[in-house]
């Protein structure tokens, strides 16, 4: 899958991780088929998939650790599935935690300095701490980064599994082919807030860095 990928839907078999570690069908997957081949065909991210996640928040407006699902779906690529993304089944145990963790932000609104406390927790999130929160997700990070400290962070380039786009003004990450972003930039869908979005079409402008070994 490149940047220039025109389409992010997926139809295909979807599992779920229990709390058990048991991997069972997803129970919603047909719902989840007949819902993404209805989305548009560009998007990834729209208000309605949104809508329909079970994500929630607690009651300070924060993100619930247990409210998205576990998503898996086979290979190496993650997928747009009913407003979360589900990992593949073939990455790191810590990436499919990066993206689970990432799930449990989608619907929060943007705020600046969001995430930036010693729990990550937030009722809204800016870019950088949406970052932070992810990778705290799979105990990659202690502490919340801010963008500029994103730059000398990790390792020097595109990671295998997830890669970090930084510069003073702005941070985001892609992990396993899928966007985790604040900016609305190159999605068609608009939507505003931390979500799972297409990969840009140039990243350029941006600091390129990655967790050690991912």
């Amino acid at each position: 899958m490149t940047a220039k990928t025109p389409k992010l839907n997926y139809k295909g078999p979807v599992y779920e991780k229990t709390a058990t570690g048991e991997v069972v069908p997803y129970a919603s997957a047909s719902a989840t088929a007949a819902q993404a081949s209805a989305q548009p065909e560009a998007g990834v991210a729209t208000g309605g998939a949104a809508a329909s996640t079970t994500t929630t928040t607690t009651a300070a407006g924060e993100p619930s650790e247990e409210s998205a699902p576990e998503l898996l779906v086979p290979g190496s690529l993650a997928r747009y599935v009913n407003g979360l993304a589900a990992a593949p089944e073939s990455a790191p145990a810590a990436v499919q935690e990066i993206i689970w963790a990432g799930n449990h932000l989608i619907g929060l609104p943007y705020i600046y300095g969001g995430g930036h406390n010693p729990t990550f927790s937030s009722p809204g999130y800016d870019c950088s701490g949406t970052v932070s929160y992810a990778l705290h997700g799979a105990d990659l990070l202690s502490a919340p980064l801010d963008s500029g400290e994103f730059e000398s962070w990790g390792a020097v380039g595109e990671g295998r599994w997830v890669t970090i786009f930084t510069n003073a003004g702005h941070a985001y990450m892609t992990v396993a082919g899928l966007r985790l972003d604040t900016s609305a930039a190159d999605d068609p869908s608009n939507e505003q807030g931390p979500r799972w979005r297409p990969l840009r079409q140039s990243n350029a402008g941006f600091v390129v860095r990655h967790p050690a070994g991912l």
